[in-house]
């Protein structure tokens, strides 16, 4: 096959693909209920083995492919939406899951030499999404720095102070980690 022809063939199997899931889940469906039928008329188990063997076995089987047929997604391009937004997700779980060398070998000392390798907090930024402030969510229990996964797609967040943050009794996020409030 040349590649052309590979190509119609995979776009016409993805065309046909929704219908032949359901043609597969109609085909055992109506298998399972032969099936049933031919072994509820049975009264020994040695006469009712060959209509499991012959209908209601391949007949779960159609439905399981079928099922699979339907559940089936064709192939995302690579920067779709969604690829982008688990993308973010998966940067955002790895920074958090690990950490640079200067931080280990900071915590490997102890206390004391985390804090003098910790650098000097200038003054606090006044708050809000372009300078770097921080975000809350009315009705929420935490506070947020600006560009925090949990604030995608929100279009609520208004921006706190550290001493209104702690003044409403909000924690700070787990996954953006804002300074202590």
């Amino acid at each position: 096959m040349t590649g052309e022809s590979a190509e119609r063939v995979a776009a016409v199997l993805r065309t046909l693909r929704p219908y032949l899931g359901w043609i597969c889940c109609a085909a055992g469906a109506v298998l399972c209920g032969l099936g049933w039928y031919g072994v509820s008329g049975e009264r020994y188990t040695a006469r009712q083995i060959p209509y499991l063997a012959s209908a209601t076995a391949p007949g779960a089987a159609l439905l399981a492919g079928g099922l699979v047929l339907l559940a089936a997604r064709g192939p995302a391009g690579p920067d779709g939406p969604e690829q982008q937004r688990s993308r973010r997700q998966i940067d955002t779980l790895y920074a958090l899951l690990t950490e640079t060398e200067t931080q280990g070998a900071a915590t490997e000392a102890g206390p004391d030499a985390a804090a003098a390798a910790a650098p000097e907090a200038g003054p606090e930024p006044e708050p809000g999404p372009a300078s770097g402030g921080l975000l809350a969510v009315a009705g929420g229990s935490s506070y947020h720095r600006p560009g925090c996964v949990l604030l995608e797609g929100r279009s609520d967040p208004e921006p706190v102070t550290p001493a209104s943050a702690a003044g409403r009794g909000l924690r700070p996020c787990p996954l953006c980690e804002p300074p202590e409030a």
